[in-house]
């Protein structure tokens, strides 16, 4: 049986994520980081979604997106997930080895409000949070630097 459709409306603020499956690092080295770089703006290529805020972390990211259209959320996040795996499981050679991330990414709609500020602020210090780095600006892989 196929999975319901997300329900994504254009004109609301979302926050995303999407986790490694079995807690594997995604993102060991600064290679691996600048690829999943190239694979976001072929991405916002085709679906040119507005992103407020990202921060891309060891083996998860988030992102605080703004789509104009209904399905413009889907067809970002699908892109780039689906993108991301399959290069990701052919550069690491373990094609077959089962899925890449948890599931499909979460999405949880954010008022724009001061709401919106705390989420970004939240997604943007992530890195600071996990004490990757002293400052939250210093964290290479996110919006912020």
């Amino acid at each position: 049986m196929p999975r319901s459709a997300r329900h994504a409306p254009g004109g609301v603020v979302y926050h995303v994520l999407n986790r490694a499956a079995g807690r594997i690092p995604l993102f060991r080295r600064e290679g691996d980081f600048e690829a999943f770089e190239r694979v976001m703006l072929e991405a916002h290529e085709q679906v040119p979604i507005r992103l407020l805020g990202w921060c891309v972390l060891p083996n998860h990211w988030h992102f605080v997106a703004w789509p104009r259209d209904d399905g413009e959320l889907t067809a970002f996040f699908r892109r780039l997930a689906h993108t991301h795996a399959m290069r990701w499981r052919v550069a690491h050679r373990t094609v077959g080895y089962g899925p890449l991330y948890q599931g499909r990414f979460k999405s949880f709609p954010v008022q724009a409000d001061a709401h919106l500020r705390t989420v970004l602020r939240y997604v943007e210090r992530n890195a600071l949070t996990a004490g990757l780095v002293r400052r939250a600006e210093a964290w290479r892989w996110g919006s912020l630097w």
